[in-house]
C-alpha cells in the first residue's frame, strides 16, 4: 500500500516546481550570486582580511586606477596573451584535421582514439605536474633526451639547441613549457567537438561531391570546414575564455610564483597572489574585474568575426 502524506504536508502542484527549484537557488544565491556581487562591492574597498569586515573602508575607484598602473599586471596580462595564443591556436589547427581523420578512418575503433585524446582534459591537475616536472627535467627528463638525440641527425641537428634547455627556470622556456602543457590537455577535448560535429554532416554531401570529381582535400575545404563553423566558433570562444583564465598550468609549474623573471605569471595566478600573497582583496577584486570585461570584449569580438556574412 502507498504512502501518502496528511494533507497538510502535501505540496500544492502551483509552488511544486518552486519547492523543487528552491535547493538550486539556494545554492546558486549562496556559491555563485553572493561571491560575485561581493567581489564587485570589494573592487571599491581596501580591507585587510585578518581585521574582520569592519577593517573595510571605501577607496573608490583607486583600486581599479592601482591595477591600470601596475607593471606586473600588464606583463601577467601580456604573459596570457602569450600563452592563450600560443597554446590556443594550435589546438584548433590540430583538432580539426585529427577529429576528420578519425570520422573517416576509424569505425569500429573510433570512441577508444577518441577515449585516449580525451583522457588528458579529465586528468588530475596534481599528476599533471608530476609528470611535466620530470619531462623538462634539464639533466634526465625525456624531452631535453630527444632533443639531444634530434641533435646526432644530419639535416636537423643545427635546428636543435646545443646545450640542455632549462626549461622550469629560464625565462624563454617557460611560457613555450606551459603551452605545451596546455596544448596536450586540451587538444583532445576540442577533437571531440569537431568530431561530434562531424558526425552531423550529411554523407549525401560527400557522395554528390565525389560523383562531381571532388578530391578529399577539396572537400575537406568546401564541405567540412564550413559545416564545422559553428563549431569552431564555439571551440575557439572556449579556447578565448579559457586561456584568458589560465591558471592551474602556470600556478602548479611555477609553484604559485610566477616562475623566472615572472615569465609564467598568468594574469589568473596575479590575481591569486594579490589576494593570498600580498592580502590586497581589493586591488585583486578590481583586477578580476577588468579581466571580465577583457574576456567579453575578445568574446564580442570572435563573435563578430564568425558571424555569418549576410547577418547585419
Amino acid at each position: 500500500m502507498p504512502l501518502r502524506l496528511p494533507p497538510a504536508l502535501r505540496l500544492s502542484p502551483r509552488y511544486a516546481p518552486y519547492a523543487l527549484l528552491a535547493p538550486f537557488l539556494v545554492l546558486f544565491v549562496v556559491f555563485g550570486l553572493f561571491p560575485l556581487l561581493f567581489s564587485l562591492y570589494l573592487a571599491f574597498h581596501s580591507w585587510e582580511p585578518t581585521s574582520g569586515l569592519g577593517a573595510m573602508h571605501w577607496v573608490g575607484l583607486d583600486n581599479f586606477s592601482f591595477a591600470l598602473q601596475d607593471e606586473w599586471f600588464w606583463k601577467s596580462l601580456r604573459n596570457t596573451a602569450w600563452l592563450a595564443i600560443a597554446s590556443g591556436v594550435p589546438q584548433h589547427l590540430v583538432a580539426i584535421p585529427l577529429a576528420t581523420f578519425l570520422h573517416l578512418a576509424f569505425k569500429r575503433w573510433r570512441n577508444a582514439m577518441v577515449g585516449a585524446y580525451f583522457l588528458p582534459y579529465i586528468t588530475s591537475s596534481v599528476a599533471i605536474a608530476i609528470l611535466f616536472s620530470s619531462l623538462f627535467s634539464t639533466d634526465y627528463g625525456l624531452i631535453n633526451l630527444a632533443i639531444a638525440a634530434v641533435r646526432e641527425l644530419p639535416l636537423l641537428g643545427h635546428l636543435m639547441p646545443q646545450a640542455a634547455v632549462d626549461w622550469l627556470n629560464d625565462p624563454d622556456a617557460l611560457k613555450p613549457a606551459i603551452s605545451m602543457i596546455v596544448f596536450w590537455r586540451y587538444v583532445g577535448f576540442n577533437v571531440v567537438l569537431y568530431l561530434a560535429a562531424l558526425q552531423t554532416i550529411p554523407p549525401d554531401l560527400y557522395e554528390a561531391a565525389t560523383m562531381d570529381g571532388a578530391s578529399r582535400l577539396q572537400q575537406f575545404f568546401h564541405i567540412t570546414l564550413p559545416s564545422l563553423r559553428p563549431m569552431i566558433f564555439f571551440g575557439v570562444t572556449l579556447s578565448v575564455i579559457g586561456g584568458l583564465q589560465l591558471f592551474e598550468e602556470p600556478f602548479i609549474l611555477t609553484g604559485g610564483k610566477g616562475g623566472s623573471d615572472q615569465a609564467g605569471m598568468s594574469a589568473a595566478v596575479y590575481l591569486y597572489r594579490n589576494a593570498f600573497d600580498f592580502n590586497d582583496f581589493g586591488a585583486a577584486s578590481a583586477m578580476s574585474w577588468l579581466l571580465f570585461l577583457i574576456v567579453a570584449a575578445l568574446t564580442w569580438l570572435t563573435n563578430r568575426a564568425f558571424r555569418p556574412k549576410d547577418r547585419s
